[in-house]
């Protein structure tokens, strides 16, 4: 009998297209996150490859130059096919166009970042699909193409081993999650802590904090409470307290509220807190009572019950996959 040869470890090959004026970090976030978990394991488990039309420096629309070290056209093609985005991707040309689908279709995955989707949607190889793109260019894209399921929240999507990500630090989570699924969460976690950037969040997250996206569709007086509101989510607000720092009627204020806002003020604090309380699962051990009381959302089953409503999973199952036990596994 023929002895064992040991299993030869063949490294994934990721290639990241890149052009002028592509977005700097587009391009940088991912390749640095594979980069990292080729580091933290010690193992080449991504041999990576800058691409461009021609190898040498390109422009990006910092003023950032990059080297590209090999040429679209005339290398075979790897196990991802990773596109860029920025405002340089309007002007790729329908050959730039070709080569992509015909690397794209020879490609175990394909993915893009931010309006990278674009390059991508124009093969024809996002059609009928689930796509997210900055959510800037969203109805642009959707406009434009038709044929796709342009989600303007989603922070990344997959579909049919293709995947579009939001834009700037969106690649990095959708760069994260390619590692969890090829070498596991565990990987997946001390690249993100190493590179300082949340552990993992899901791809249905929503572009937007809860507190951002407030303050970008308020204004007035009404923005200054928002304001005051989202620096201390844990303070003892109410329907009063806000509308007296306004110096308005609580009635007068819930209108208001709802008019800019489309929610209600309590809506709104509940949001806050159940964003911090989503934090301290990925981030503590504390138990699910602990976090409740903390967060000023009453007991652990209201919290598991408002969680549940508001991400789509239970505590528990969030923090089991994105907690700090994940980490260490």
């Amino acid at each position: 009998m023929r002895p064992l040869m040991p299993r030869t470890h063949m490294p994934r090959t990721v290639d990241l297209f890149i052009y002028p004026d592509c977005q700097l970090l587009d391009a940088s976030g991912p390749w640095q996150v594979f980069a990292s978990a080729n580091q933290e394991s010690g193992i080449t488990h991504y041999t990576q490859r800058l691409l461009a039309t021609a190898p040498g420096p390109v422009r990006t629309n910092s003023g950032m130059t990059l080297m590209a070290t090999h040429a679209l056209e005339r290398t075979p093609p790897g196990d991802l096919l990773m596109i860029a985005g920025g405002h340089g991707v309007h002007a790729l040309d329908e050959q730039d166009i070709a080569l992509l689908r015909e690397r794209a279709l020879r490609s175990a995955r394909v993915a893009s970042v931010c309006t990278g989707a674009f390059a991508l949607a124009r093969t024809g190889l996002l059609d009928g699909c689930r796509v997210a793109t900055h959510w800037r260019q969203a109805e642009r894209l959707a406009r434009e193409f038709p044929l796709l399921e342009v989600d303007a929240q989603a922070l990344y999507c997959e579909s049919d081993n293709r995947f579009t990500s939001a834009g700037v630090t969106a690649g990095i989570d959708l760069a994260l999650a390619l590692v969890a699924r090829d070498h596991g969460a565990s990987l997946a976690a001390r690249v993100a802590r190493e590179l300082v950037v949340f552990l993992h969040r899901p791809g249905d997250q929503a572009q937007f904090s809860e507190g951002l996206r407030c303050q970008l569709t308020s204004h007035g007086r009404l923005r200054e409470v928002i304001d005051r509101v989202i620096s201390t989510p844990l303070a003892a607000w109410d329907i009063a307290t806000m509308a007296e720092s306004m110096a308005v009627t609580p009635r007068h204020f819930q209108r208001l509220f709802r008019q800019q806002l489309g929610m209600t003020p309590g809506a709104f604090l509940t949001r806050l807190r159940l964003e911090l309380a989503r934090q301290q699962l990925a981030e503590s051990d504390a138990t699910l009572s602990h976090i409740a009381t903390h967060c000023r959302l009453g007991g652990a089953e209201q919290l598991r019950r408002q969680f549940q409503r508001h991400y789509g999973l239970p505590p528990s199952v969030y923090r089991a996959r994105f907690g700090l036990s994940e980490a260490a596994a």
